[in-house]
C-alpha cells in the first residue's frame, strides 16, 4: 500500500465500489481547490461532506473528472448545485457528449444507472498539463475501460491517478468490448503506456494507492490475455460485476422485479446477445449463478446482495 507525496498537497479518499476514489486538492497560488472524481450520485451527500472535510472550510473550486462512468462523475451534479462556481473539466472526447447530454451516448441509460445532469466547462486534452495544488500534472489518454478516459501524472513524484485504467489486483470492465468494439487493443495500449511512465505510486479509481506497479501491471495483462483468449469470460465477468453493481445499489430487490429489469436494460441486452441467448433464459441464468456462489440472498423472493462488486 502507498501513500501520496506530502508535496503533492493532496489527500486520497478511499471509496466503496459504488463510489469512485476521490482525490482532493487544496488550493494553492491561484490554482483552486480540486478533486478528481465525485462518487456515485447516490453517495453524493456523503462525497460532498468528505470532500467538505478534507478541505477544511476552503471552497471547491474545480472538479476534475478521469471518466464520465457514473461511479466517477455522480456528485459533479450536487456540488454544482450548491455553488455554480464550481467548474467541471472532463475529457477532451467528452465535452460535446456532456454539453448536448447526449442520451445515447452517454452511458447511464445503457448499463441502467444514475447521473444527474451536469455543466462542464472544461476539457482534459491528452498531451497538455493542468494544476492541481503546486504540481502541474501531465493529462494522458487511457482508453480501454472507457474510449476518452484520461489519467494524470505528476512527474516529480511520479505519481500516476490512474482512473480504472490499473488497479492494484483487478482489471476493470472493458466497456467497449461489450458494444462490439476493440477495448482489448487500446487497454493493452494503456497497460504499456503506465510501464514506460513508470510511476512510483499509483492512485486508482478503486481501491487504496499502491506502490508495486509492476505486479499490478502483470495482474491486468494476464487478466487481459485470458480476456482476449475466450471473450465470453470476460462478458459474463462484466454481467456479474455489472449486476452486483446494481444490488449494492439498490440494497435489495424483488426476485421478480429484478428479472423484469434485466431484459429492459440495454447493457444486459446487448451481454445476453453477445451470449447467444434470448435475454429472459439469460436474465434468469445471471441471477441464478450469482445466488449459487453466495454473491446474491435470496430471502422469501427478495434478493439482497452480498459481496462487493468488482468493475
Amino acid at each position: 500500500m502507498g501513500s501520496l507525496p506530502a508535496e503533492l498537497g493532496a489527500q486520497l479518499l478511499q471509496r466503496d465500489w459504488l463510489s469512485a476514489n476521490h482525490t482532493v486538492f487544496a488550493g494553492c497560488d491561484g490554482a483552486p481547490a480540486a478533486v478528481v472524481d465525485t462518487g456515485y450520485s447516490r453517495h453524493g451527500a456523503m462525497s460532498q461532506a468528505l470532500i467538505d472535510h478534507a478541505l477544511a472550510g476552503e471552497s471547491l473550486g474545480r472538479i476534475v473528472n478521469t471518466h464520465l462512468h457514473s461511479d466517477h462523475c455522480g456528485g459533479n451534479a450536487l456540488l454544482q448545485a450548491r455553488d455554480p462556481a464550481v467548474q467541471v473539466w472532463v475529457p477532451q472526447g467528452s465535452v460535446d457528449i456532456v454539453r448536448a447530454w447526449d442520451e445515447a451516448r452517454l452511458s447511464y441509460r445503457y448499463t441502467g444507472q444514475q447521473c444527474p445532469p451536469f455543466r462542464v466547462d472544461g476539457a482534459l486534452v491528452p498531451g497538455a498539463t493542468l494544476r492541481l495544488g503546486p504540481t502541474m500534472w501531465q493529462i494522458h489518454a487511457a482508453p480501454g475501460h472507457d474510449p476518452d478516459a484520461v489519467m494524470l501524472f505528476e512527474p516529480q513524484t511520479r505519481t500516476l491517478i490512474a482512473g480504472d485504467a490499473l488497479w492494484e489486483d483487478r482489471l476493470a470492465i472493458i466497456f467497449p468490448e461489450l458494444e462490439g468494439q476493440d477495448g482489448f487493443g487500446p487497454t493493452e495500449a494503456t497497460l504499456a503506456l503506465i510501464e514506460r511512465l513508470a510511476p512510483r505510486v499509483v492512485v486508482p479509481g478503486h481501491g487504496p494507492a499502491f506502490e508495486d506497479v509492476g505486479a499490478a501491471l502483470a495482474a491486468s495483462r494476464r487478466r487481459l490475455e485470458a480476456f482476449r483468449r475466450d471473450p465470453q469470460r470476460h462478458l459474463r465477468h462484466a454481467a456479474r460485476a455489472l449486476l452486483m453493481f446494481h444490488m449494492m445499489e439498490h440494497r435489495h430487490r424483488p426476485r421478480a422485479e429484478l428479472l423484469d429489469w434485466l431484459p429492459r436494460t440495454p447493457v444486459f441486452v446487448a451481454m445476453a446477445r453477445g451470449s447467444g441467448a434470448e435475454p429472459p433464459a439469460w436474465g434468469r441464468e445471471l441471477v441464478d449463478s450469482l445466488l449459487d456462489d453466495g454473491l446474491l440472498a435470496d430471502h422469501d423472493g427478495v434478493l439482497h446482495w452480498a459481496v462487493a462488486p468488482s468493475r
